[in-house]
């Protein structure tokens, strides 16, 4: 119950995802994928500066899981029995989406400074 209240409380305030939960959604986003696929997308979309290992790996689905955001599919027919497949359900997309939104704005925000600052030195 404690966890779904972060994220509810999240999604009200846009705090940002942590970088765990945020690289899950993140990797879900382009479809369905087993636990070992999510570890190896999010290392590939972090440009190797995020690995999320098995444990983290597990306990955030889990909380993504209770908290709505994913959702458990059946996999392939002839895939191996033993994995468990994930997607991002309607709340999970929008919940990506705001924290893409909120770090687009930080970047614009940034340069914004940047450029102001290179121009009071001139």
């Amino acid at each position: 119950m404690y966890l779904i209240v972060i994220y509810h409380k999240w999604s009200m305030t846009y705090q940002p995802l942590q970088p765990a939960a945020f690289y899950i959604l993140f990797a879900l986003a382009t479809g369905e994928k087993h636990g070992y696929a999510i570890m190896q997308e999010a290392r590939k979309l972090s440009d190797n500066r995020f690995q999320i290992g098995p444990a983290t790996l597990y306990t955030t689905v889990q909380r993504l899981l209770d908290s709505g955001w994913i959702e458990e599919v059946p996999g392939p027919e002839d895939g191996d029995p033993r994995r468990r497949y994930y997607r991002l359900s309607k709340p999970g997309k929008s919940a990506l989406s705001q924290e893409m939104d909120r770090m687009e704005a930080l970047v614009r925000k940034s340069k914004a400074l940047r450029l102001r600052a290179l121009e009071s030195e001139s």
